[in-house]
């Protein structure tokens, strides 16, 4: 089949077989959800005409359209070959991928009832069809042969890594079972995504909820532009006069770090990280021990021992265990920065004359105090020079410089989803040739999920014709009040670069076969955090960081206490990742599913030495990586595994004089970045750096003892 579509994301989206539907649909003679794309960039998705009743008879037609394709390569005759399996299967399902890359906007973008239903009756309806396609004995029998006769077919290796990894995935989705073992595992695959939607409803339920301040006293400590953006959104719930504080991230935080009602930052803090585990109707934990429960049957069903060794078959790291000695080997040096970062944050709370003991709604703040006492920096002085529009251009500018990007934003010539949404035409400013078209998507609002993602709605490949990328990156920043500037913290900068380090690589992305355009799942996140590098370079800073009224330059010696303070909060940064990602790998790497989800999540963490003063940064009942969809699951790890490589790298440029070394960026570029997964990417780390990743590396950079 062709490519789907691509996320990576701090929250991913649905995966392709997740999608779900309901309700009547206009006729398909009618319906713009699933035919070519038309108008400039090789087409572009008809956002402007997206409806949800249209995608029930879209995801048929789709289907039907599939198995039309895919009964002819079964049914040929002919014996069987590369050019009329493996190829034919990629050439297959474009209607597929364009209503899947539609329908990921419509769940991820803009969520409502009508959608969630929509998404929980197809769901299964999907799973099922496209295991009908995967398990169909013909089909595989066909794959089968080219598999057998592969190294006397006079393939080159690019066919050959094809048609193997084809044969793998269908043996590992389970076209090699019998009989009532196919039966059971389509009847699994069904429930799991009725599953994924019931959890990802549930989450962004409670993620729409708020807390209501009437008293603006309550809000001392907390900038004039935070409260603005607050009472924008207490008038959208038809609150005007006070003070709304979504459940959501970028609406919490800040007022965790700024909040001197202790209160108030105590009564924030419990509603958002309980967020599904308030045994109502939105509580989650019921449909993650269900989750675990098929996930454990239908890892045994294909002969693995777990769902992580499931999961990690086909991965950098592959055993589980290696993922783990890798966290563990951090985890250590992360907990006994948090003892010191406490102590640090107690000696302030005392000094200030308060007689209390620090909890995790105290964190933010007296860290935020330590911040302002050891190195003169809070984060009220850095937003001014952040603005975002500025950050934008610094995004830009940075691609031009380390590999010939260039961005010219449109001006009305492309359909969106939302009003806020800005286009970009791509090209190559050395060739002039037009590499693509990328949409930008920063605000938070009702219906959209949380968290910070990148999507490709059209991958480019060779095969069939070139074709235009189109991409994403999906932020949840708050938007500034009445028209006012968006001013973003230092750590939402860090993730605009993030994500558009994703966007570099599937615009860079020079592959001919589709099917060796995705990358494993701990390579993803690898491309981004190197991009995160370049925003703390004097070039950017110079440039782009500027007051956002007097357009003044950050002073010198703010930037370089920003510099003094790169390893600041730390052991709070890797606990609270950490913690997560290792209480997922627990979880699924067991061949016994976990049925009381809050005890295992306490148990492990206890058993862990986890500090008291940190919550997971994706606690059980809330963690969308893991239960909106397989993606992530037993796959958070992948962050720490890129950032091993990410520090690595970052290290070649500084070995070969800086930054902005053309000819290291052109060897990232051309080795790992625009070749998909042509080759091994543990090879092709290695064929750039002339070794394996050292960890020692991403430990330095952490400011963490590396011996």
């Amino acid at each position: 089949m062709a490519s789907a579509q691509t996320t990576a994301s701090a929250t991913p989206a649905p995966a392709r077989t997740q999608p779900a539907a309901a309700a009547a649909a206009p006729a398909t003679g009618d319906n713009p959800i699933g035919p070519m794309w038309t108008g400039p960039f090789e087409g572009v998705p008809p956002w402007d005409k997206m409806r949800p009743a249209q995608f029930p008879a879209a995801f048929q037609a789709a289907i039907d359209e599939l198995r039309t394709e895919m009964a002819a390569i079964r049914d040929n005759r002919a014996p069987a070959t590369f050019a009329n399996v493996n190829e034919a299967m990629q050439l297959a399902g474009g209607r597929a991928d364009r209503v899947f890359a539609m329908w990921g906007v419509q769940t991820s973008n803009l969520s409502n009832p009508e959608v969630q239903a929509i998404e929980r009756e197809w769901s299964p309806r999907l799973a099922a069809a496209f295991d009908e396609i995967t398990l169909d004995p013909a089909l595989f029998a066909r794959v089968k042969a080219v598999y057998d006769g592969r190294q006397s077919a006079g393939l080159n290796p690019q066919q050959l890594r094809i048609v193997e990894r084809d044969y793998r995935r269908m043996v590992r989705e389970g076209a090699a079972l019998q009989g009532e073992q196919k039966a059971r595992l389509t009847a699994i695959n069904q429930e799991l995504a009725t599953l994924f939607a019931d959890f990802s409803a549930k989450v962004l339920a409670d993620e729409e909820k708020a807390i209501v301040v009437e008293d603006e006293a309550q809000l001392a400590g907390i900038p004039d532009s935070l409260k603005a953006s607050y009472a924008a959104a207490a008038a959208e719930m038809g609150q005007g006069g006070k003070w709304a504080i979504k459940n959501t991230r970028s609406s919490v935080d800040p007022l965790l770090t700024f909040a001197t009602d202790r209160a108030l930052r105590q009564r924030v803090w419990t509603a958002f990280v309980n967020r599904g585990d308030n045994g109502d109707a939105n509580d989650t934990n019921q449909v993650i021990a269900n989750i675990l429960r098929l996930r454990a049957e239908r890892a045994r069903l294909l002969g693995f021992a777990t769902h992580a060794n499931y999961r990690m078959d086909d991965t950098m790291a592959q055993d589980p265990a290696r993922a783990e000695a890798l966290m563990m080997r951090v985890w250590p040096a992360a907990v006994a920065r948090v003892r010191e970062e406490v102590a640090a944050q107690q000696e302030i709370a005392r000094a200030d004359g308060q007689a209390i003991t620090i909890e995790p709604w105290d964190y933010r703040f007296y860290q935020e105090k330590v911040r302002k006492a050891r190195f003169d920096l809070d984060q009220q002085q850095l937003k001014p020079y952040f603005e975002l529009n500025n950050m934008v251009n610094a995004l830009f500018w940075a691609a031009g410089q380390l590999y010939d990007l260039e961005f010219t934003e449109n001006t009305g010539a492309v359909p969106v989803f939302h009003p806020d949404v800005r286009t970009f035409a791509v090209t190559n400013k050395r060739t002039g040739e037009n590499v693509g078209l990328f949409y930008l998507d920063n605000f938070a609002r009702n219906g959209k999920r949380s968290g910070a993602w990148m999507t490709t709605y059209r991958s480019q490949q060779g095969l069939g014709g070139e074709r235009n990328v189109l991409s994403s990156n999906n932020n949840n920043f708050t938007k500034g009040a009445g028209g006012q500037p968006t001013l973003i913290s230092l750590d939402d900068a860090e993730t605009l670069f993030h994500e558009f380090g994703h966007n570099i690589h599937y615009l860079l992305q020079d592959v001919y076969y589709p099917a060796l355009g995705g990358v494993p799942r701990d390579f993803v996140e690898f491309p981004s955090q190197v991009n995160e590098n370049w925003l703390m370079t004097p070039e950017i800073l110079d440039r782009f960081a500027r007051h956002y009224q007097t357009n003044e330059p950050l002073p010198a010696e703010l930037r370089q206490r920003i510099l003094d303070s790169q390893t600041f909060n730390q052991g709070f940064a890797t606990v609270e990742y950490l913690s997560s990602a290792i209480v997922d790998m627990r979880l699924h790497n067991r061949a016994e599913p976990v049925t009381d989800v809050d005890a295992f999540e306490r148990e492990t963490l206890a058993e862990l030495g986890m500090p008291r003063e940190i919550v997971m940064r994706h606690r059980l009942p809330q963690f969308n990586h893991l239960f909106s969809s397989d993606s992530y699951s037993a796959g958070y790890y992948s962050y720490l595994w890129s950032e091993t490589m990410d520090a690595d790298t970052w290290a070649a440029f500084e070995e070969a004089g800086g930054p902005w070394d053309r000819t290291v960026a052109d060897r990232f570029r051309t080795i790992l970045l625009s070749t998909g997964n042509e080759t091994d990417r543990a090879e092709a780390y290695r064929q750039f750096r002339g070794r394996d990743p050292d960890v020692s590396a991403l430990l330095k950079k952490r400011g963490f003892p590396t011996n």
